[in-house]
This record gives structure tokens, sequence and C-alpha cells, in this order.
């Protein structure tokens, strides 16, 4: 009888999700029904050109001069462009020119970054959160939703109302240059729950999520920022594999989308057409076959991978022209204009498609609150920008992200009874680091450190005091994300990490890219790998205490290495109850500026 119920609640539970799915399904984004008298009073007060000008989102930096202030400015009053892009600066100077732009503008600017791992991707003294990759690790995919809502408090406390993220790219290609860790990861359905955590976790907080590349940068070998690359998928694969988290993410109510620069000839045969400037991608399949209905977004127009096909101005209409509601990093506004109204003069885009977009803007607009006259206060600005909440969050989220891809013979969680024969070797940072330091709050093991550049002498010297070690634990760290040249990891480092893994029972510690792996002769000299991913404080940290049992892992592997398959992860429970002391590393990373 027990069981007869139980399997009748599980039904029950079935049927409410199910019917709560299918609900969310087919969702158009919240902004779009906001059409009110605010948008139709503010849409009447502006002049053909001014309408136009609405589709214009420039870059703006809160680290340049005053002659670029002036720019600004000048795009801002004379023009009455709709929104500015936030790139290099800090909070408070940032807070300082937000005010001003707006005191200064007509329309109220719709504000945007890119901060995909938080404000820190372009601001300093913010907050950094791990890449998506990162995440991408994490079996509790709620971390993530509340990672989304906290980078919307932060964004909105700065007055931002467009987050460029998440990045709903799959990363399949080890060899990519410019996604990789910016993925979550080589599985398109894990990709797109966990791109829709992201996604709703900022809409909720009414910050608009900006899914990208579309319709998929994940399966590239060059960097649109430096050319156009090309992809050869069939429309087959591209509709199964590559176009599955975004329609995902429509489906679900995603307020905007980001059109990539890049070359797919079995969606557009003409030759050397960036998908961004191809109707074929961004109306017929984008808008129509996928049925988008958010804010569409190009990516910057100034990137080789569309300005080499066009000269400014050009671009822009060729944009236009294809769907694009939101001319992004134009590189000539004043031009753009002239060229764009004298195609509105000859018949070859309307007025009408132009009030049409500049509408759907304002309804963003409204949407965000900016209805109400906008001003950012630069009190405790630093202070609320750098909470314990978001330490603490930081702190579960690496936890949730340790990956333990080895354990042989069990060797985790380590004896911390005997440890004076314990040798911790810091390949990249030779000083003692979080990782170090969380180590020694429990073991008496003793730390090396060695630059991926060492001399003869020091290799000598550290070969010596493997001497006496019984047992090795390797930390790989200052690597970057691009696998050009190992990811700033060079062959001597390598070598030496799988000659030491030879000689000692050894534990590999990787605070890198997962693909790093790649570069390694073979997994089989160590007797554990834990997997890292990032050179952080809170990384270092949960890695350390996974270690010494403080911790457990529940991490899996993003994506498929030589050695490992996309899923793997080995589950380790914590075994202690002491934690070590919180090192002042963390607070020290960040300087008010």
């Amino acid at each position: 009888m027990n069981q007869l119920r139980f399997t009748a609640y599980l039904l029950l539970v079935f049927v409410l999700l199910s019917f709560t799915l299918s609900n969310k399904a087919k969702q158009e984004p919240d902004f779009t029904k906001s059409q009110n008298a605010w948008v139709d009073s503010v849409f009447n007060s502006l002049t053909p050109t001014q309408r136009l000008a609405q589709l214009f989102m420039v870059a703006a930096y809160s680290n340049r001069d005053m002659k670029h202030v002036r720019e600004i400015k000048e795009l801002v009053t004379q023009y009455n462009i709709g929104g500015l892009i936030w790139m290099q600066g800090g909070p408070v100077r940032q807070g300082q020119l937000a005010n001003y732009y707006q005191s200064v503008a007509k329309t109220p600017l719709l504000y945007s970054i890119d901060g995909e791992w938080g404000l820190s991707m372009r601001l300093d003294s913010t907050v950094r959160y791990p890449r998506q990759m990162t995440l991408g690790a994490i079996r509790n995919d709620s971390l993530i939703y509340w990672m989304g809502r906290q980078i919307a408090k932060e964004c909105k406390r700065l007055g931002i109302h467009i987050n460029f993220a998440p990045v709903a790219d799959v990363n399949n290609n080890p060899l990519n240059p410019v996604i990789g860790m910016r993925s979550f990861g080589e599985n398109k359905f894990k990709v797109a729950q966990k791109s829709f955590m992201y996604m709703q976790g900022l809409q909720d907080e009414h910050v608009m999520a900006n899914a990208k590349h579309f319709p998929g940068h994940g399966d590239t070998e060059s960097d649109s920022h430096l050319a156009l690359p090309l992809l050869m998928h069939s429309l087959k694969r591209l509709d199964t594999l590559e176009l599955y988290p975004f329609q995902y993410l429509f489906d679900r109510g995603l307020a905007s989308i980001m059109v990539a620069h890049l070359n797919i000839p079995s969606l557009d045969t003409n030759k050397n057409m960036a998908s961004t400037l191809s109707p074929l991608v961004v109306n017929d399949l984008l808008k129509t076959k996928m049925n988008f209905k958010g804010l569409v977004f190009t990516d910057a127009l100034n990137m080789k991978g569309a300005a080499d096909l066009f000269e400014p101005g050009i671009v822009d209409l060729k944009a236009l022209l294809a769907g694009n509601d939101v001319l992004l990093f134009s590189g000539d506004v004043p031009k753009a204009i002239a060229v764009i109204t004298k195609a509105i003069e000859e018949g070859k885009i309307t007025q009408a498609e132009i009030d049409s977009r500049c509408k759907k803007i304002l309804q963003a607009k409204y949407w965000c609150g900016l209805n109400v006259k906008p001003e950012i206060s630069t009190r405790n600005l630093y202070k609320e920008l750098n909470t314990e909440v978001s330490d603490k969050l930081n702190t579960q989220l690496a936890e949730a992200a340790i990956t333990v891809l080895k354990n042989e013979n069990n060797i985790l969680p380590l004896n911390t009874k005997d440890s004076s024969k314990v040798l911790e070797i810091s390949f990249g940072n030779e000083e003692a680091n979080d990782f170090t330091n969380t180590l020694t709050n429990v073991m008496r093991i003793k730390h090396v450190g060695i630059s991926h550049d060492a001399k003869k002498q020091e290799i000598n010297n550290l070969f010596e005091k493997l001497n006496d070690a019984s047992m090795v634990i390797l930390q790989l760290n200052k690597s970057n994300m691009k696998p050009e040249k190992n990811f700033g990891v060079s062959d001597q480092t390598l070598q030496l990490i799988d000659s030491i893994g030879k000689l000692k029972p050894c534990i590999l510690v990787l605070f890198s890219n997962p693909y790093l792996m790649n570069k390694l002769p073979s997994s089989n000299a160590f007797k554990s790998i834990v997997l890292a991913y990032e050179n952080t404080p809170f990384m270092m940290r949960a890695a350390a205490q996974t270690l010494l049992g403080l911790n457990g892992a529940n991490g899996q592997l993003p994506v498929s290495t030589n050695w490992y398959k996309a899923g793997e992860g080995i589950e380790l429970s914590s075994t202690k109850t002491q934690i070590p002391p919180i090192t002042k590393a963390i607070k020290k990373k960040r300087k008010k500026r």
C-alpha cells in the first residue's frame, strides 16, 4: 500500500511539473507586454531621426579622458542615441558618468555591460563570480539562478539594465580561441538548462538577460574579434545542436539575443556573409522560424568579423536590413544615421520599420524602470557592490564545482595526522596562495613554488627537495583561458609535472581550463586528479578543503578531454567538521579604487 501511495505521489509531482513547464513554454519576453502611455508619449516626442538614433548603443568608458566624455555627450545630446555599453573603468567613476549622461539625455539611456562573470568582467573593485564552464561542473543549478539574481542586483545598484549573459554556445571544440571557459560545456541539454537558470535569475530582478552568440559560436577555431569564422555545419547539425539552447530560452521568455559574426554557408550561401548581416539568419531563422520576440542585438560592429566586410555606416545599414533591432558598438554613428536615412529615402527600408524597432526599445526601457528619472548614489557604492552575500555565494559555487576525476586507492581525503613528509609544489605562482594556506592550517606540509619558465638551477633544487617527500601535491595555476601555447603553461612545466608524478605518489590539482588536460602526456602518472577550473581564492580554498575532507566533491566534467568524458566526476563526502579560518587574501584581492 505504501509503495502504491509513493508511486501515485511521484505521478502527481510529474504531472504538476509537466503542467508548469508547459505553461512556461512559448512565453514571450515580459517587456514586450509593456505597451503603455509612457512609451507612446516618448515615441511621439521624437523626430524620425531621433527614433532611428534610439537603435544605436555605443561604448562608454569610465577610465578615459574628457575628450571621450565630450564625444559621448555629443552623441547623446545631438543625436539622441538609445544607450551605452559600459566598458573598462571603476564603479564610482562609472556611476558619476552614468548620472551625467542621463542628465543631458532627452530620452533615458539604456545601459548595458558584458558581465558574464559579474561586473568585474569590465570593472575594477567589483565581485568576480565563476566563469560559465566552472558553473558547468555544478550539479545543483539553483546556485546558478541565485548567482544570476545577485549579479542583477549589483547591475541595478550601478544603474545597468542589460547584462550580455548568459553565453548559450555549446563549446565542443577544444581549440576554440574565444568561447571555451565562457561556455557551460558541450552537453546541449545542460547548456540550455544552466543558461535558463542564469537568465531567470537576471530577469527576476528586472535586468534583461542577453543570450549569445546566436546561432552558435562554440565550434570555431577563429575569433570573430579578429576574423570571420567559417562554420561548415549542416542545417540538421545546427538545428539539433547549436540552436537547441537558444530555442529553449526563447520559449521561456528570454528578453534579448546577440547575433554573432559567423559565416555559415548552410544558412546563407552568399560569399563571406556574416550572420549578423544576413536577413536569412536574422529575419528568417531567428525571428520567423524560431519565433523570437525580444530585442535583437548585433555583436559589436567594430569587430573584424563584420568591420572588415563593410565600412562604417554601410555595415550598420546591412545589420538593420538583416533584422537587428540594436546596433551595438557602431564605428561612426553620424555616418550610419546619414547612410540609413538615405536608404529610407530610397525605399530600401521604411520609416515604419524604424519606428517599430524604436517602440520595442522604448518598451524595454519602460520594463527596466526608465519611466522614472534614474540616479545612482555613489555613497557606499563600493561596500554595497562587495558584500558578505557575494562572498558566501562565491564560496558555495566553488565548493559545488570541484571535480575529482581520479582517486586511486581512495587517496582522498588525505590522512592529515602524519603530513611532515608531504611536499606541496605550486607551478605558476611561486608564493604561497590560498590553496597552500588552507592546507597548512591543518597539515605540516612543505611548500615550493616554481614559475613556468624556471631556470635549470631552480629545477635541480626542486628535485633535491623531492628526495625526502613521501607524497606530493601538485597545483598548476597561472594559466590563461585560451588554447594557444598550452593555455599559457610552458612545455617545461607539463613535462616536469609528468616526471614528478612518475617519481612519487602525486595528487594533481588543476586551477585551469579543463582542456589543459589534453596537453598532459598522460593521466596515469597521478594517484588523484582534481579539477578546480580557475585561479581564484574561492576555488583554491574549496579545492584544499576537498583534499582535507572538510568539503566533499560533487562536480562533473563539463567537456570531454583526452582522458575523461563529459559528465565524469567522482563524488566524495566530507569526513570532518573543522573549518580552517578564512584567509585574508580574498578581501585583499579587491581594492577600492
